[in-house]
C-alpha cells in the first residue's frame, strides 16, 4: 500500500482551481477529494527512486473554504490519524476577486528541532503562525505565503542530519557534513517539511517559493572567479545538479499555474517516463551550462495584485565586464511583466530574495567592491576586492550597479502615470533582520508609493555582529564612511536616494501585507517563546 511520505502542500489556488503536491512511498494514483465534491487525481512520477505528484484540483467554487482529503490508490492518507486533536482539517480557500489579498512573507528558515529538544535560535515564526491559525481556523490567515529563499540549508546541516550523513558516507571526504547528492537533498526537505506545525500550515495556506544561495551553497554565483573555483572541486557538479533537480521537484513545480503546467514540455515528459531521473538531470545540466535557457522567475496574479518572483541567483551574468543580476532575457521578462496591462493591477509586488535598498554603508561598500573587482584601481585591488566580496557576502543588487540602476528605473516607470498602481513594493529577505526603506528620486517621486520591505529570518541565528553592523549601517556616520568608499572606487551616486522608515528589527519574524482596493497595510510580527506572534510594527502604506 502506498504511504504519504511528504506533504500535502497546497501550492496554487485561484477562484476555481488549485494544485496539491505530495510525495508517496511507491508509484500510485494520488487524489485530492474536497468536501464540496471538487476533486482531482494524477499518477505519480519518479525521480531518483522517489515518487511525486502535483495534483490539479478543478471545479472549486469561488469565495469558499473547502476541507479536503488526500488519497493514494483510493486509501485516505491525509489527514493523518489522530491529527484532529491538534489541527483542524486542511482546506482550500478560493478567491472571489472582491476581498483583496493578505500576503505573508519571510525567508531564511533552519528546520526547527523536535518539540522536546532545545531550540538554540528561538521559536520558529512559521510554527507559531501555524499554531495561531490552528487555534482559530475561522480567524485571520494569509491568502498566500511567500518564502523568499533559503527554504533548506544545503551547507549548514543540523546535528541530526549530520548523523544521518555519517551513517551514509565518510564525512572526511568533501563536501563533508554538507549535502552531496539528490538523496541527501530529500533529507533536508523531510527535516524541514515534516515538522508537524509547518506540515499542516503548508497543507492549508497556498505558497510561492524562490531559492536563494543556501538552497545550493552560501554565496552561490557570487562571481566568475568563485564559480571557476567551485567547478574545479570534485563534488560541486553533483551538488549543483542535485540542488537544481530537487528545487524543480519540491519548489518550482508548485509555483506554476495549472495552465503553465499543461504547457510545460519538461513536466509533460517527466510524467510520461517510468523514471524521469535522466531527463531531469539533463535539464539541470542545461541550466548549469546555459543559465539563460531556463527561467525560474514567475508571475502570479491575485485579483488586482500582481506578484513577480525574481530569480536573483541562477540568472546572473558573472563576467566582470558585463556583470548583471539578471541576464538580458530575464531582465526583459521582468520589464514586460511589470509594465504589461498596468491599469489592471492596484499593487505590484516584486519578490527578490536579495534587498534592492540596503543600509547606505552596505550599498556603497558593495558598489565600491564591484568597482575594485572590475579593475578600477588595478590588479592588486581587484584581487583584494574578490577576496573581500566572498568573505563579506558583497553580492546584493548594489554589487551589480547597472542592474541596480535598471531595476530603479523600471520601478519608477511602473509606478508613474495615469495607470500607476497604488504601490510598488519590493519584498526581500536574506539579511537576518527586518526594515522598511523608502526611495526618493531626484527628479520627483513616482505616483505609486514605493517601498523596500525586508523580512528575515523566519527561523535562524542573528549574531551580535549583524545586529550592531546593521544598526550602524543606517547611521549618518556610516553614510559618510560609505561615501568615502564610493569615492575611492570612482563610483557615481546611485540614481535614487532612500531613507529608513522603520527598523531595524531583529528576531524570528514574518511580515504581512493586507491589500484591499488601493489600500495597503503592513504588519511585522515576531515569534515569542509562548507560541505567540507579537506585533512589533503595524502601519498603513497607502491611504485607506
Amino acid at each position: 500500500m502506498a504511504e504519504l511520505r511528504l506533504g500535502p502542500l497546497l501550492r496554487y489556488a485561484d477562484g476555481s482551481s488549485a494544485t496539491v503536491w505530495v510525495e508517496a512511498s511507491r508509484p500510485c494514483t494520488a487524489e485530492v477529494r474536497c468536501a464540496d465534491g471538487a476533486r482531482g487525481e494524477t499518477r505519480t512520477f519518479q525521480v531518483a527512486g522517489h515518487h511525486y505528484a502535483l495534483v490539479p484540483v478543478s471545479g472549486l467554487t469561488p469565495g469558499t473554504t473547502t476541507p479536503y482529503d488526500v488519497l493514494l490508490d483510493g486509501t485516505r492518507v491525509w489527514p493523518l490519524p489522530g491529527s484532529s486533536e491538534r489541527f483542524p482539517p486542511s482546506v482550500i480557500r478560493t478567491a472571489d476577486g472582491d476581498d483583496g489579498v493578505r500576503v505573508t512573507f519571510g525567508s531564511c528558515r533552519w528546520a526547527a528541532p523536535p518539540a522536546d529538544e532545545h531550540d538554540p535560535v528561538g521559536p520558529d515564526a512559521l510554527d507559531t503562525l501555524a499554531a495561531r491559525i490552528a487555534a482559530d481556523p475561522d480567524g485571520e490567515r494569509p491568502d498566500v505565503l511567500l518564502l523568499l529563499g533559503d527554504q533548506v540549508y544545503a551547507d549548514e546541516t543540523s546535528e541530526a542530519t549530520r548523523r544521518w550523513l555519517a551513517a551514509r558516507r565518510d564525512l572526511s571526504d568533501p563536501p563533508g557534513n554538507e549535502v552531496a547528492d539528490y538523496e541527501e537533498y530529500t533529507r533536508l526537505y523531510y527535516e524541514s517539511w515534516l515538522d508537524p506545525e509547518v506540515r499542516w500550515l503548508l497543507s492549508t495556506v497556498p505558497s510561492c517559493m524562490i531559492f536563494d544561495d543556501h538552497d545550493v551553497i552560501d554565496d552561490w554565483n557570487t562571481s566568475a572567479a568563485w564559480l571557476d573555483d567551485m567547478r574545479a572541486t570534485p563534488w560541486w557538479r553533483e551538488r549543483l545538479l542535485s540542488g537544481l533537480m530537487s528545487y524543480w521537484v519540491h519548489q518550482h513545480l508548485g509555483n506554476l499555474s495549472p495552465a503553465e503546467l499543461a504547457a510545460d514540455p519538461l513536466y509533460a515528459v517527466v510524467r510520461e517516463l517510468p523514471d524521469a531521473t535522466d531527463e531531469l538531470r539533463a535539464f539541470a545540466c542545461k541550466a548549469d551550462g546555459d543559465p539563460a535557457s531556463v527561467r525560474w522567475s514567475y508571475r502570479r496574479d491575485f485579483g488586482r495584485v500582481r506578484l513577480l518572483m525574481v530569480d536573483t541567483r541562477a540568472a546572473r551574468v558573472l563576467d566582470e565586464e558585463s556583470r548583471a543580476m539578471l541576464d538580458p532575457g530575464e531582465a526583459q521578462w521582468l520589464r514586460e511583466q511589470a509594465l504589461q496591462e498596468r491599469g489592471s493591477y492596484d499593487h505590484l509586488l516584486i519578490g527578490t530574495s536579495l534587498p534592492w535598498l540596503l543600509p547606505h554603508l552596505v550599498h556603497d561598500a558593495e558598489a565600491w567592491n564591484a568597482a575594485l573587482c572590475r579593475g578600477e584601481r588595478g590588479a592588486r585591488w581587484a584581487r583584494f576586492g574578490e577576496d573581500l566580496r566572498r568573505r563579506a557576502d558583497l553580492e546584493h543588487w548594489a554589487a551589480f550597479p547597472a542592474s541596480f540602476a535598471a531595476l530603479t528605473e523600471l520601478i519608477a516607470e511602473a509606478g508613474s502615470g495615469a495607470e500607476a498602481p497604488a504601490s510598488v513594493l519590493v519584498l526581500s529577505g536574506d539579511v537576518h533582520h527586518a526594515y522598511v526603506a523608502e526611495p526618493a528620486w531626484p527628479s520627483g517621486a513616482p505616483d505609486a508609493r514605493v517601498l523596500q520591505l525586508t523580512c528575515s529570518p523566519v527561523h535562524n541565528s542573528i549574531p551580535l555582529s549583524i545586529r550592531l553592523g546593521f544598526r550602524f549601517g543606517w547611521s549618518a556616520a556610516a553614510r559618510a564612511l560609505g561615501r568615502r568608499f564610493a569615492r575611492h572606487g570612482r563610483c557615481g551616486r546611485p540614481p535614487v536616494d532612500w531613507r529608513k522608515k522603520g527598523g531595524p528589527w531583529f528576531g524570528n519574524q514574518i511580515m504581512t501585507l493586507t491589500l484591499r482596493g488601493r489600500s495597503a497595510r503592513l504588519r511585522l510580527e515576531q515569534a515569542q517563546p509562548d507560541s505567540v506572534l507579537k506585533t512589533v510594527e503595524e502601519s498603513a502604506l497607502t491611504p485607506t
